[in-house]
Order: C-alpha cells, then structure tokens, then sequence
C-alpha cells in the first residue's frame, strides 16, 4: 500500500524521537532519512523501523498540526523586523557622531546622522501607518 507525505512525517518524527535517546547514530539517522523520503509503501517505512522497539505504523500518532501566526502577533514581527535596523543603525551613527565631536576638541560637526535617518525613518513611518490602516480593515 502507498504511504502518504502525513506517513512520513510520522515515520520521520519516531526516527527523531529514537535518536534523541540515543538508538541511532547521527549517520544512520541520517541515511534513515534519507530513505524515508525516497520511500513509497509502507513496507519500506516499516524496514526503516523494523529493528526500533515499539514502533507500529498504524498506530503512530499524527503530526501535530501547526498553529498560524496570529495577524496581531505577525503585524508586530513585521514592524519590529523594520524598525530594529533602523534603530541600529540610527544609534551607530550617532555613537560614531558624538566620539568624532568629543575627539575633536567638542567642536562638533554638522549633525550629518540625521541624514541617514530621516528618509529611512519616513519610509518606515509610512509603512507603519499603512500596516496600521491594514490592520482596521481600511485600504
């Protein structure tokens, strides 16, 4: 009988659990794998697990489904993933700013950081707002 992609991921997360307590090698670990997504019955998913204890095919649980991000926590990623250079960046820059202003003699120079984030900043200000609009519904 075909084993199906749900199959395998099962077979795969019992060769996962019997190498982590230790009844596999990482190389056969790894070449069971590699035969796990090369097979296509189940004859061939049992050979896999036929010399590990305990291991039924049939009655192996499923995989546990993956939860989706949720829209609020991904908005937030997003804008945390866009901001955080621009902060880094921003900081750096004002660090390398002020150290040539204090090795100068406190003379410091034109406030050029400003430069780098302002127009990045503006764009990102845009992009939070529209992200925000999204978020309501609007366009």
């Amino acid at each position: 009988m075909r084993a199906s992609d749900d199959d395998r991921d099962r077979v795969a997360s019992v060769l996962r659990e019997h190498y982590a307590q230790g009844r596999l090698t990482v190389e056969e670990f790894d070449e069971r794998l590699e035969q796990l997504y090369a097979s296509k019955t189940y004859g061939e998913l049992a050979t896999l697990t036929s010399d590990l204890p305990d291991v039924d095919l049939r009655k192996l649980p499923t995989a546990a489904p993956r939860q989706p991000a949720k829209p609020e926590e991904s908005r937030s990623n997003q804008l945390a993933a866009m901001w955080a250079p621009w902060a880094i960046a921003s900081g750096v820059n004002w660090v390398i700013w002020l150290i040539i202003g204090l090795t100068s003699g406190l003379d410091f120079p034109y406030p050029w950081p400003l430069w780098v984030m302002g127009p990045w900043g503006a764009i990102l200000l845009v992009s939070t707002v529209l992200i925000g609009l999204r978020k309501d519904g609007k366009p």
